[in-house]
Protein backbone atom coordinates (compact mmCIF):
# COMPACT_ATOMS: atom_id res chain seq x y z
CA UNK A 1 0.00 0.00 0.00
CA UNK A 2 2.83 2.41 0.85
CA UNK A 3 4.42 2.03 -2.57
CA UNK A 4 1.04 2.50 -4.26
CA UNK A 5 0.50 5.72 -2.30
CA UNK A 6 3.97 6.95 -3.18
CA UNK A 7 3.39 6.32 -6.87
CA UNK A 8 0.03 8.08 -6.71
CA UNK A 9 1.67 11.11 -5.08
CA UNK A 10 4.34 11.09 -7.79
CA UNK A 11 1.70 10.85 -10.52
CA UNK A 12 -0.49 13.62 -9.10
CA UNK A 13 2.37 16.07 -8.64
CA UNK A 14 3.67 15.21 -12.09
CA UNK A 15 0.28 16.26 -13.42
CA UNK A 16 0.47 19.46 -11.38
CA UNK A 17 3.85 20.23 -12.95
CA UNK A 18 2.49 19.69 -16.44
CA UNK A 19 -0.47 21.98 -15.70
CA UNK A 20 1.86 24.67 -14.39
CA UNK A 21 4.01 24.40 -17.51
CA UNK A 22 0.86 24.99 -19.57
CA UNK A 23 0.11 28.16 -17.66
CA UNK A 24 -2.49 26.63 -15.35
CA UNK A 25 -2.73 25.64 -11.71
CA UNK A 26 -3.58 22.03 -11.03
CA UNK A 27 -6.53 21.30 -8.70
CA UNK A 28 -6.00 24.31 -6.47
CA UNK A 29 -7.06 26.96 -8.95
CA UNK A 30 -5.14 30.17 -9.39
CA UNK A 31 -3.11 32.00 -6.75
CA UNK A 32 -5.49 33.89 -4.50
CA UNK A 33 -8.60 31.71 -4.80
CA UNK A 34 -7.65 28.71 -2.63
CA UNK A 35 -7.63 28.84 1.16
CA UNK A 36 -4.52 26.66 1.44
CA UNK A 37 -2.20 27.91 -1.31
CA UNK A 38 -3.28 31.55 -1.68
CA UNK A 39 -1.30 34.61 -0.60
CA UNK A 40 1.66 32.69 0.84
CA UNK A 41 4.29 34.95 -0.70
CA UNK A 42 4.63 38.71 -0.59
CA UNK A 43 4.61 40.73 -3.80
CA UNK A 44 8.36 41.25 -3.52
CA UNK A 45 8.97 37.51 -3.05
CA UNK A 46 6.73 36.66 -6.01
CA UNK A 47 8.62 39.22 -8.07
CA UNK A 48 11.94 37.60 -7.16
CA UNK A 49 11.14 34.26 -8.83
CA UNK A 50 10.01 33.18 -12.30
CA UNK A 51 6.24 33.08 -12.82
CA UNK A 52 6.43 29.35 -13.47
CA UNK A 53 7.89 28.79 -9.99
CA UNK A 54 4.88 30.55 -8.49
CA UNK A 55 2.39 28.62 -10.63
CA UNK A 56 4.00 25.30 -9.68
CA UNK A 57 3.87 26.07 -5.96
CA UNK A 58 1.47 23.81 -4.05
CA UNK A 59 2.62 24.64 -0.54
CA UNK A 60 0.69 25.55 2.60
CA UNK A 61 3.08 28.12 4.07
CA UNK A 62 6.20 30.20 3.56
CA UNK A 63 8.94 28.42 5.51
CA UNK A 64 11.78 30.43 4.00
CA UNK A 65 10.34 33.64 5.43
CA UNK A 66 9.95 32.12 8.90
CA UNK A 67 13.19 30.16 9.07
CA UNK A 68 15.39 33.24 9.65
CA UNK A 69 17.99 32.13 7.13
CA UNK A 70 21.39 33.72 7.45
CA UNK A 71 24.12 34.66 5.00
CA UNK A 72 26.40 31.73 4.20
CA UNK A 73 24.10 28.94 5.40
CA UNK A 74 23.41 25.71 3.50
CA UNK A 75 19.68 25.00 3.11
CA UNK A 76 17.84 21.87 1.98
CA UNK A 77 14.21 21.95 0.82
CA UNK A 78 12.50 18.57 1.19
CA UNK A 79 10.03 18.08 -1.66
CA UNK A 80 11.09 21.20 -3.53
CA UNK A 81 8.58 20.98 -6.40
CA UNK A 82 9.00 23.81 -8.89
CA UNK A 83 11.75 25.34 -6.77
CA UNK A 84 10.17 28.51 -5.37
CA UNK A 85 11.38 27.99 -1.79
CA UNK A 86 14.84 26.94 -2.98
CA UNK A 87 15.23 30.09 -5.06
CA UNK A 88 14.02 32.31 -2.22
CA UNK A 89 16.35 30.51 0.19
CA UNK A 90 19.29 30.99 -2.17
CA UNK A 91 18.67 34.74 -2.19
CA UNK A 92 18.52 34.86 1.59
CA UNK A 93 21.74 32.91 2.18
CA UNK A 94 23.57 34.87 -0.52
CA UNK A 95 26.49 33.89 -2.74
CA UNK A 96 28.45 32.42 0.19
CA UNK A 97 25.54 30.10 1.02
CA UNK A 98 23.90 27.30 -0.93
CA UNK A 99 20.39 25.89 -1.42
CA UNK A 100 19.52 22.30 -2.36
CA UNK A 101 16.13 21.10 -3.51
CA UNK A 102 15.13 17.45 -3.28
CA UNK A 103 12.19 16.00 -5.21
CA UNK A 104 11.16 12.61 -6.55
CA UNK A 105 9.06 13.86 -9.48
CA UNK A 106 10.83 14.23 -12.82
CA UNK A 107 8.33 16.79 -14.11
CA UNK A 108 8.80 19.03 -11.09
CA UNK A 109 12.58 18.71 -11.28
CA UNK A 110 12.50 19.79 -14.92
CA UNK A 111 10.46 22.88 -14.01
CA UNK A 112 12.74 23.65 -11.07
CA UNK A 113 15.86 23.50 -13.24
CA UNK A 114 14.25 25.74 -15.85
CA UNK A 115 13.37 28.20 -13.08
CA UNK A 116 16.93 28.07 -11.72
CA UNK A 117 18.32 28.95 -15.14
CA UNK A 118 15.81 31.77 -15.69
CA UNK A 119 16.59 33.19 -12.24
CA UNK A 120 20.33 32.92 -12.91
CA UNK A 121 20.85 31.21 -9.53
CA UNK A 122 24.40 29.91 -9.20
CA UNK A 123 24.16 28.70 -5.59
CA UNK A 124 21.35 26.19 -6.22
CA UNK A 125 21.24 22.50 -7.04
CA UNK A 126 18.22 20.24 -7.48
CA UNK A 127 18.55 16.57 -6.54
CA UNK A 128 16.35 13.62 -7.46
CA UNK A 129 15.45 11.43 -4.53
CA UNK A 130 13.08 10.70 -1.71
CA UNK A 131 12.91 12.43 1.65
CA UNK A 132 13.21 9.04 3.35
CA UNK A 133 16.65 8.61 1.77
CA UNK A 134 18.30 12.00 1.35
CA UNK A 135 21.28 11.85 -1.06
CA UNK A 136 23.52 14.11 1.04
CA UNK A 137 26.23 13.33 3.62
CA UNK A 138 25.67 13.38 7.34
CA UNK A 139 26.01 16.82 8.90
CA UNK A 140 26.12 18.73 5.62
CA UNK A 141 23.17 21.14 6.02
CA UNK A 142 22.48 24.08 8.34
CA UNK A 143 18.72 24.39 7.80
CA UNK A 144 15.99 22.10 6.49
CA UNK A 145 12.84 23.65 5.08
CA UNK A 146 9.82 21.97 3.54
CA UNK A 147 6.41 23.12 2.37
CA UNK A 148 3.44 20.80 2.82
CA UNK A 149 5.41 17.66 1.90
CA UNK A 150 6.22 15.67 5.04
CA UNK A 151 2.52 14.84 5.42
CA UNK A 152 2.82 13.01 2.08
CA UNK A 153 5.57 10.68 3.30
CA UNK A 154 4.49 7.10 3.88
CA UNK A 155 7.33 6.65 6.40
CA UNK A 156 7.52 9.86 8.40
CA UNK A 157 9.76 8.41 11.13
CA UNK A 158 12.45 7.60 8.57
CA UNK A 159 12.02 10.97 6.83
CA UNK A 160 12.54 12.83 10.11
CA UNK A 161 15.53 10.69 11.08
CA UNK A 162 17.06 11.48 7.69
CA UNK A 163 16.47 15.18 8.24
CA UNK A 164 18.23 14.87 11.60
CA UNK A 165 21.13 12.96 10.01
CA UNK A 166 21.96 15.51 7.34
CA UNK A 167 21.72 18.50 9.69
CA UNK A 168 24.87 19.77 11.34
CA UNK A 169 24.92 19.93 15.15
CA UNK A 170 22.91 22.99 16.08
CA UNK A 171 21.09 22.83 12.73
CA UNK A 172 17.49 23.93 12.36
CA UNK A 173 14.37 22.17 11.12
CA UNK A 174 11.86 24.79 9.90
CA UNK A 175 8.94 23.50 7.85
CA UNK A 176 5.38 24.37 6.95
CA UNK A 177 2.97 21.46 7.01
CA UNK A 178 -0.66 20.46 7.46
CA UNK A 179 -1.73 19.43 10.97
CA UNK A 180 -4.95 17.52 11.62
CA UNK A 181 -5.99 17.30 15.26
CA UNK A 182 -8.91 15.04 16.17
CA UNK A 183 -10.10 11.63 15.04
CA UNK A 184 -10.04 11.46 11.27
CA UNK A 185 -12.58 8.88 10.02
CA UNK A 186 -11.07 5.67 8.73
CA UNK A 187 -12.75 6.20 5.37
CA UNK A 188 -10.74 9.41 4.88
CA UNK A 189 -7.52 7.85 6.23
CA UNK A 190 -7.83 5.14 3.57
CA UNK A 191 -8.84 7.48 0.75
CA UNK A 192 -5.99 7.82 -1.75
CA UNK A 193 -7.18 11.20 -3.03
CA UNK A 194 -7.40 12.52 0.53
CA UNK A 195 -3.84 11.29 1.12
CA UNK A 196 -2.50 12.95 -2.00
CA UNK A 197 -4.48 16.03 -0.96
CA UNK A 198 -2.41 16.43 2.23
CA UNK A 199 -5.16 15.40 4.68
CA UNK A 200 -5.20 11.64 5.22
CA UNK A 201 -1.48 11.44 5.92
CA UNK A 202 -1.29 14.53 8.12
CA UNK A 203 -0.08 14.13 11.71
CA UNK A 204 -1.65 15.61 14.80
CA UNK A 205 0.38 18.22 16.69
CA UNK A 206 1.16 15.67 19.43
CA UNK A 207 2.25 13.06 16.87
CA UNK A 208 4.48 15.55 15.08
CA UNK A 209 6.16 16.57 18.32
CA UNK A 210 6.67 12.96 19.40
CA UNK A 211 8.15 11.88 16.07
CA UNK A 212 10.55 14.83 15.99
CA UNK A 213 11.73 14.14 19.53
CA UNK A 214 12.10 10.42 18.76
CA UNK A 215 14.29 11.34 15.79
CA UNK A 216 16.55 13.29 18.16
CA UNK A 217 15.27 16.86 17.76
CA UNK A 218 14.83 19.23 20.68
CA UNK A 219 13.08 22.56 21.31
CA UNK A 220 10.10 21.61 19.15
CA UNK A 221 7.62 24.42 18.49
CA UNK A 222 4.40 24.19 16.49
CA UNK A 223 2.85 27.52 15.47
CA UNK A 224 -0.53 27.65 13.76
CA UNK A 225 -0.39 29.86 10.67
CA UNK A 226 -3.71 29.32 8.88
CA UNK A 227 -6.92 27.51 9.83
CA UNK A 228 -9.04 25.82 7.14
CA UNK A 229 -12.77 25.48 6.78
CA UNK A 230 -12.13 22.34 4.72
CA UNK A 231 -15.47 22.73 3.01
CA UNK A 232 -16.14 20.57 0.01
CA UNK A 233 -15.96 17.05 -1.31
CA UNK A 234 -13.86 14.69 0.81
CA UNK A 235 -12.48 13.21 -2.38
CA UNK A 236 -10.87 16.40 -3.65
CA UNK A 237 -7.12 16.03 -3.87
CA UNK A 238 -6.22 19.57 -2.98
CA UNK A 239 -5.79 19.89 0.77
CA UNK A 240 -9.40 20.99 1.08
CA UNK A 241 -11.22 17.75 1.89
CA UNK A 242 -14.46 18.01 3.84
CA UNK A 243 -13.88 17.00 7.47
CA UNK A 244 -16.32 16.14 10.27
CA UNK A 245 -17.01 18.24 13.34
CA UNK A 246 -14.34 17.91 15.99
CA UNK A 247 -11.47 17.66 13.51
CA UNK A 248 -9.21 20.71 13.34
CA UNK A 249 -7.13 21.14 10.18
CA UNK A 250 -4.58 23.90 9.81
CA UNK A 251 -1.22 24.93 8.42
CA UNK A 252 1.56 25.18 10.95
CA UNK A 253 5.14 26.33 11.06
CA UNK A 254 7.13 23.61 12.82
CA UNK A 255 10.52 24.42 14.34
CA UNK A 256 13.04 22.10 15.97
CA UNK A 257 16.79 21.95 16.53
CA UNK A 258 19.47 19.32 16.35
CA UNK A 259 21.42 19.47 19.63
CA UNK A 260 25.01 20.67 19.47
CA UNK A 261 26.12 17.33 20.88
CA UNK A 262 24.01 14.22 20.49
CA UNK A 263 24.16 10.59 19.57
CA UNK A 264 22.29 9.43 16.50
CA UNK A 265 18.79 8.17 17.34
CA UNK A 266 18.18 4.45 17.34
CA UNK A 267 16.84 3.11 14.07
Amino acid sequence: MNENLKEEVRRKYGQAAESAAQGKRSCCGTPGDDEVTSNLYSESEAGDVPDLALRASLGCGNPTALAQLREGEVVLDLGSGGGIDVLLSAKRVGPTGFAYGLDMTDEMLAIAEANRKEAGAQNVKFLKGQIEEIPLPEGSVDVIVSNCVINLSTDKDTALREAFRVLRPGGRFAVSDIIVDGDLPEAIRKDVDAYVGCVAGALSSDEYRQKLESAGFRNVEIQRTRTYSMAGDSGSACCTSGLPDGVDAYSAFIRAEKPLSSASPLR
